[in-house]
């Protein structure tokens, strides 16, 4: 399981690879290793027991999504179908109590899944992805590019009912490169320029930013994420990743 915390004071990763045992799931609960994530038809609940690494400090509490509504909207990434995204609960209230570090609060939060029949990095070179809450919903914007080329971008809009419409595709925005050199770019209304307001996450091939700009003619803050599996495939890559992701 992977947490992530970002704060005045640091923040904190976690996630650790488990062997096949310390993995359990029916139909409302997934368990792995100490952690797990339970649904009782109302929200869902994660128990997190986590390590963070290299520097090992405990990530331990309870977080509750309760989403305004489910949708079952799927959308197919790529050519092939090989790749698919859901948009499970595109608007939800997010309750977070952890015991360590000691930290509660509340606020606007999500919940979506990609599943697919291949290694991402076999699929596709890179992609752009970023949601945005509105006043009536969420945004979301991806921007994948096909490890054949192939260029697929997806625009949506999911009102607090669930309902998914297509927008009309933005134009471009670029954004300024990580200091590993990631490329980053999303999409914004014509009259408005996009900028990052934080960037959370820098990897060799990930990051993840809080960013600014305008959609759907209004002012909008959101996640955003760039993914370079150009780079995650590369040997040197590879070699680093345990030291960020051991395994048990």
């Amino acid at each position: 399981m992977n947490v992530c915390l970002y704060g005045k004071s640091g923040h904190r990763w976690a996630m650790t690879e488990r062997l096949p045992g310390a993995v359990a799931r029916d139909t409302a609960s997934f368990q792995v290793g100490p952690s797990s994530m339970t649904w009782d038809g109302d929200a869902l609940t994660i128990r997190i027991d986590e390590v963070t690494n290299p520097l090992p400090t405990k990530i331990k509490g309870v977080v509750r999504l309760y989403p305004a509504a489910l949708t079952d909207y799927e959308a197919v990434l790529d050519g092939q179908s090989l790749h698919r995204w859901r948009p499970l609960a595109p608007t939800a209230r997010v309750e977070v109590e952890l015991q360590s570090p000691g930290l509660r609060w509340s606020g606007d939060g999500y919940l979506d899944f990609n599943h697919g029949d291949e290694p991402l990095e076999d699929g596709f070179a890179r992609w752009d992805w970023s949601r945005a809450p509105l006043k009536n919903g969420a945004a979301v914007l991806y921007d994948v590019e096909c490890r054949n080329g192939e260029q697929r971008p997806l625009a949506i809009h999911i009102d607090k009912h669930g309902e998914v419409q297509s927008m009309d595709l933005p134009p471009p925005a670029t954004l300024p490169r990580t200091l590993w050199l990631i490329r980053r770019g999303t999409r914004a209304d014509a009259e408005g320029r996009a900028k990052v307001v934080r960037t959370l996450e820098d990897t060799p091939f990930y990051t993840r930013s809080k960013i600014s700009s305008r959609l759907m003619g209004e002012a909008v803050t959101g996640m955003h994420e760039s993914l370079c599996l150009d780079r995650f495939r590369s040997a040197w890559v590879q070699t680093l990743l345990p030291y960020r992701m051991p395994r048990k």
